[in-house]
């Protein structure tokens, strides 16, 4: 991924869930988000115009049913990102891997591959995984204790980070992969891609101190996030490494609050799909880590209006406000999820960056 990513010293804004039906929306209005290829690449070039710096994809395998079978419609992570990436110039783009579906020698070279098309500008997100349902579609196991599901994922991203760095033929002898007179060309350009990983349980943030580049991880909010932020910081420098930390949050932003809480109440009150809403709950308490209880019980409409991401919601004053705060708590960038990311974001990049720019969170 491009040095002006990593290095950055603005504050990173991305797009989240764009590829999936719905976004991050879990709502039955008939203008919702559709995740279909042409509304992904009208996005892309909005965003790649406009200083977005970058996309990241959800991966997922079935939808969570409800009227609208939230997420039914979701375009697979690598091709999707290679597509982004080819139609763009500047934008950077994260892969959504989950390391017990995607083997780390093909994902290794898919990745090399995607950084030949636009070097320095792919990314990888690791999914140890969670979603149960998808486990036996897909006819595999979830192990119930999340040590084994890191364990797992740690064997993946030592196969990848190996063969991206490793000259010749070798064999790769572990746990879950035995690989004999194994071998991978291309390598990325700088041998290494940038790792983001969502690690919110005890494990996962282990995972994520000694392996991510970026920790992407829920919050309440920015001044809740302020701890978050100091414990997985210092998680990584103890082991001599710099991690960066995202959150997720969904924006609805109008010319007034009033007007921006009007089009919130329609389409995360009066029009959920809220059988899906319980639905994905539901697995999120019983397969997950990434919430804790009190989340789930007091965040159900959060979880329609934005799969129980941190709120934006306000006149062009009030988001830019509130990602000021999210800033001052130490992140370093956000992920944000519309529904309908192309008008909405357009709206964003005329009123909301330009505030962010004289708060110096951006560079004009």
């Amino acid at each position: 991924m491009s040095t002006s990513f990593t290095t950055a010293d603005h504050f990173r804004l991305g797009l989240f869930s764009s590829n999936c039906s719905g976004g991050l929306a879990v709502t039955t209005i008939p203008e919702r988000w559709s995740g279909s290829w042409e509304d992904n690449l009208r996005l892309a070039k909005v965003a790649d115009a406009t200083g977005i710096d970058f996309m990241l994809p959800i991966a997922r395998w079935i939808g969570y049913g409800g009227a609208t079978n939230f997420h039914e419609g979701v375009l697979e992570p690598i091709p999707w990102a290679t597509a982004i990436l080819a139609n763009t110039e500047r934008l950077n783009a994260f892969a959504t891997v989950h390391t017990a579906f995607n083997h780390p020698v093909v994902t290794a070279k898919q990745l090399s591959t995607i950084d030949q098309i636009a070097p320095g500008r792919i990314g990888v997100n690791v999914v140890a995984g969670w979603n149960q349902p998808e486990y036996v579609a897909l006819g595999a196991d979830l192990p119930q204790d999340h040590d084994s599901r890191y364990a797992m994922a740690q064997e993946w991203i030592d196969v990848v980070t190996t063969l991206w760095s490793r000259d010749g033929r070798y064999d790769l002898k572990g746990r879950f992969w035995d690989l004999v007179g194994v071998e991978s060309m291309p390598k990325p350009a700088d041998r290494a891609l940038p790792i983001l990983n969502a690690g919110s349980s005890s494990q996962g943030k282990e995972y994520a101190a000694r392996n991510a580049d970026f920790v992407f991880t829920i919050v309440p909010g920015p001044e809740e996030g302020a701890a978050v932020v100091e414990e997985l910081t210092a998680n990584s420098a103890a082991l001599g490494r710099k991690a960066g930390v995202l959150t997720p949050t969904h924006v609805v932003c109008r010319p007034t609050r009033a007007e921006a809480e009007e089009y919130l109440h329609y389409y995360a009150e009066e029009n959920a799909d809220w059988e899906a809403v319980d639905n994905l709950m539901r697995l999120q308490g019983l397969h997950a880590q990434s919430f804790s209880q009190d989340l789930l019980e007091n965040f159900r409409s959060r979880f329609a209006a934005g799969h129980g991401t941190c709120p934006l919601i306000g006149s062009p004053d009030d988001v830019a406000d509130e990602i000021e705060r999210f800033a001052k708590s130490g992140f370093g960038g956000i992920t944000m999820a519309f529904v309908d990311y192309v008008g909405e974001l357009e709206y964003f990049a005329q009123e909301v960056m330009p505030r962010l720019e004289k708060k110096g969170l951006r560079s004009a």
